[in-house]
């Protein structure tokens, strides 16, 4: 299909993300997938827009809600399907399930699940960037929760004191876990830690891809001319539980008035009505796109389902000892 349409491609990414999620959601009750799955249906736009901006050099550090990070970089969706199978063609040998994906060749590096830890290591990545004096990017993902952890803190202020090469890009959803932003912080301008570090900063509607990929753009310009670390606040709605396949707003631990705001304001929905508008796409081309991306994801759940689980005598691989 021709994708050189960057709107066209920006939706086709949104889309394929949902779709690739959505059938996890479906087939999780069948019980080969047995690893918890943190979905991002909802927050689409945050990980295409700002990744559209990245070099195929740049480096992605991602969290336990990692699949959109995944895919948008260009990681392989077999070896993602398979890895969240506990399959030896999985990304990480169907030793780390959905929570734990990387992709070297795409610039995948890490996505780990407590909370903020893998923003260090995107620092890091960063130092060795600048001590190399390449033009390379480390972008971290995380949400609003990881900027009440000490080590968001200190790694903020080290990337600023040493006028480090990282994006830092806040997918604000609201909630962590159960526990709503207004009740954790003392107002929901996240940007003001940023600049606390004295670290530029951006804030808008991560459900509207074209303002991600504006805000991105601003965001990886300013990096790339040797200005230091910058923060995003994407502000974005997550449609799905914290954990797992199902809608929980039953519980009420989220106000209708979000509820609604946040499935109105649903990204890949946004777009493509947009872009028929526009007459940029047609009823044609989407069933063109759906169809496609359906076979993709139908072959890939096939491989995972015909892969075979991890030797048992390679168990003791990849571990350190003492």
């Amino acid at each position: 299909m021709d994708l050189s349409n960057d709107l066209i491609h920006d939706y086709y990414q949104m889309n394929r993300i949902r779709c690739v999620e959505e059938t996890i959601a479906i087939k999780y009750s069948e019980q080969e997938m047995r690893c918890p799955v943190h979905l991002s249906i909802g927050q689409e736009a945050t990980a295409v827009g700002v990744i559209s901006n990245l070099t195929e050099d740049d480096k992605i550090y991602s969290t336990h809600r990692c699949h959109a990070h995944y895919l948008a970089k260009g990681g392989d969706l077999n070896a993602m399907i398979s890895e969240i199978h506990g399959k030896a063609g999985g990304c990480c040998g169907g030793r780390g399930g959905s929570m734990h994906l990387f992709d070297e060749k795409a610039g995948i590096i890490a996505s780990l699940p407590i909370v903020a830890s893998v923003i260090p290591l995107a620092v890091g990545s960063a130092l060795s960037f600048k001590l190399k004096k390449n033009k390379k990017i480390a972008v971290v993902f995380f949400g609003d929760g990881a900027v009440e952890e000490g080590v968001f803190h200190e790694s903020a202020n080290f990337a600023k004191v040493h006028n480090l090469p990282v994006l830092f890009v806040c997918e604000n959803n609201h909630y962590s876990v159960y526990t709503e932003l207004n009740q954790r912080q003392p107002n929901d301008d996240l940007t003001r830690l940023a600049k606390a570090y004295n670290i530029q900063s951006i804030r808008c509607n991560g459900n509207d891809i074209a303002k991600v990929k504006s805000a991105g753009k601003k965001a990886t310009q300013y990096i790339r001319a040797q200005q230091g670390p910058f923060f995003m606040q994407l502000d974005t709605f997550r449609q799905r539980e914290h954990c797992g396949p199902n809608i929980d707003d039953e519980l009420g631990y989220r106000t209708e008035d979000l509820i609604n705001s946040g499935f109105l304001n649903d990204p890949v929905i946004l777009e493509k009505n947009k872009l028929i508008k526009k007459g940029i796409l047609d009823d044609k081309l989407v069933q063109k796109i759906n169809k496609e991306i359906k076979i993709e994801i139908e072959k890939a759940f096939e491989l995972a389902k015909n892969d075979s689980f991890p030797s048992l005598i390679s168990a003791d691989h990849y571990i350190y000892e003492n």
